[in-house]
C-alpha cells in the first residue's frame, strides 16, 4: 500500500510499450527500479533484479501450487484461513483482500517495497501503527490490519471499490485532491490489476 513517483527514461518507454499492444500470447511481466529511480520492464528478464510485476492471468486462474516471487516460494492457500478470517470480521469480499494480497506482495510476508511499505498488504510503518498492527511481516497481523484499513477506505468512499483501491495504493489526499482516480498510471494499473485478480479468483 504505497505509492512512489519515479522517473521515466527512454529505456522505460522501449520496455514498456510491447505491453501497451494488444496480444494474442500474453506473459509474466516483470520489473526493477534501478539507483536512479527509473523503472524497467520486461517478459524476459536476464538480470535477477527482475521480480515479477504483473502474471499472466491464465496462470492465475491455476493459481493452486506454489506461488513463486524472487526465489520466496508460499503457497497462497496457506494463508486462506486468515482471510477468511478478516475478511468475515470486517466485512470485506475474500476474493478482493487476495487480489489486493496478490497485487501487493505476491503472497510474500517478507516483502518490503523500496517506499518500505511491508508484509503482505504491503502496510506502511504509520498506517500499520495507526491500525495497532503489532508487527507487519506476521501474516496474521498484516492481513487484519490490511482488511481493517480496506473497510475503512470502502466506508470512506461509500462502498465504490475503486476509489477504495486508488487510496489504497496512492493514499486518501491524493483521490481526494482529484475528486476520483488520480491521474497516475501507476494507479490506474494496479486497480486493473486487482479487480482483474479478483474476478480470478471468483472464478476459482
Amino acid at each position: 500500500m504505497h505509492f512512489c513517483r519515479t522517473r521515466t527514461s527512454i529505456l522505460f518507454l522501449l520496455l514498456t510499450l510491447p505491453f501497451l499492444i494488444p496480444s494474442r500470447s500474453l506473459a509474466d511481466i516483470y520489473k526493477f527500479v534501478d539507483n536512479d529511480g527509473v523503472m524497467h520492464f520486461t517478459d524476459a528478464p536476464t538480470d535477477r533484479r527482475f521480480k515479477i510485476f504483473m502474471r499472466d492471468l491464465k496462470k492465475d486462474r491455476k493459481l493452486r501450487t506454489n506461488f513463486k516471487l524472487g526465489g520466496f516460494n508460499r503457497n497462497p492457500e496457506e494463508f486462506d484461513p486468515l482471510v477468511m478470517s478478516a475478511a468475515s470480521e470486517y466485512g470485506v469480499d475474500k476474493n478482493l483482500v487476495k487480489a489486493v494480497i496478490h497485487a501487493e506482495s505476491g503472497y510474500n510476508p517478507n516483502a518490503v517495497s523500496p517506499c518500505g511499505a511491508q508484509g503482505l498488504m504491503q502496510l506502511m510503518p504509520k498506517t500499520a501503527q495507526g491500525l495497532n498492527v503489532p508487527n507487519s511481516f506476521d501474516p496474521k497481523d498484516n492481513i487484519r490490519g490490511g482488511v481493517r484499513y480496506l473497510r475503512f477506505l470502502l466506508d470512506t468512499f461509500k462502498g465504490d471499490v475503486t476509489l477504495a483501491l486508488a487510496a489504497y495504493n496512492a493514499g486518501m489526499s491524493r483521490v481526494n485532491q482529484y475528486g476520483g482516480v488520480p491521474p497516475y498510471e501507476e494507479t490506474r494499473n494496479y486497480i486493473s490489476r486487482v479487480l482483474s485478480y479478483q474476478k480470478s479468483y471468483q472464478s476459482n
